[in-house]
């Protein structure tokens, strides 16, 4: 099993990832508050300002505070590593 670091030392399995987002648009505002409702949202941005939501195939939404792009680097380099 493969992890992606999202920053402060948390970590995600690879192969659950399903996208990764900027938490800007309207769509996204209401998937977080969604999962907020349906206690299936985790914050990790440890009370930093969130620039990625992480979406996964067990419908868990992940918030993070490194950039959309960081993240889908680091998930393009572990995915071809493994």
């Amino acid at each position: 099993m493969r992890f992606i670091n999202i920053g402060f030392g948390n970590v995600v399995s690879a192969q659950k990832v399903v996208s990764v987002v900027s938490p800007d648009s309207a769509p996204i505002k209401r998937i977080i508050q969604t999962a907020k409702a349906d206690c299936s949202l985790i914050d990790a941005t440890f009370g930093r300002k969130c620039k990625a939501v992480i979406i996964t195939d067990s419908d868990h939404i992940i918030l993070s505070a490194i950039t959309p792009e960081t993240i889908s680097s680091r998930l393009e380099e572990e995915l071809k590593n493994g």
